[in-house]
């Protein structure tokens, strides 16, 4: 097995260490949820770039990758409402999304079409990254002006999601048609 899907696999590993953070019974226990969840962002990126420079990207890493980006992000984000951290709207919005897509992924794969992720994905991902980031951390320094970076972070994330899931959708129609 490669290093990227090595990498992937250890990702997919994270969400119930990710959970655990969450009934720590330390106060920084939240500083601890947001290191492992940079971590396991840090290998998706790694991960990626390995398999482009190295020309090993499998269908394996295209299929399972955005899954364990899913599991993490979703593990993240259902913590972060049951605690009250962020909006549970939100938080509906960004999985509902990522359901819909990977039913149209699983279509496409019955087909023998595995359907990379698009830049607006990665985006995507991005800023869901940083926005449960920032909330894991409590709003480091602008909190404490007044300014809510948790809370814009977390609707510009929303935002992007839906953008990139109304792309998806329309750039990969053809492998969802009803025929």
């Amino acid at each position: 097995m490669n290093l990227p899907n090595k990498l992937t696999i250890f990702r997919m590993c994270m969400p119930p260490i990710l959970i655990a953070c969450f009934y720590l019974p330390w106060d920084f226990w939240n500083y601890i949820a947001a290191g492992i969840f940079v971590l396991a962002y840090i290998t998706d990126i790694i991960d990626g770039a390995y398999a482009r420079k190295h020309n090993i990207v499998t269908d394996f890493g295209k299929l399972m990758d955005p899954i364990a980006d899913k599991l993490l992000s979703s593990a993240a984000l259902i913590m972060l409402a049951a605690f009250d951290m962020m909006n549970p709207v939100a938080v509906f919005i960004i999985i509902a999304r990522e359901f819909v897509i990977s039913g149209i992924r699983l279509v496409a794969a019955g087909k023998g079409t595995v359907i990379a992720a698009s830049k607006t994905g990665k985006l995507k991902t991005t800023l869901q990254c940083v926005a449960i980031t920032w909330v894991l951390l409590g709003n480091p320094f602008f909190g404490k002006l007044g300014v809510p970076l948790d809370v814009i972070f977390t609707w510009l994330a929303v935002t992007v999601t839906i953008l990139s899931g109304v792309e998806y959708i329309v750039k990969n129609k053809a492998a969802i048609s009803f025929k």
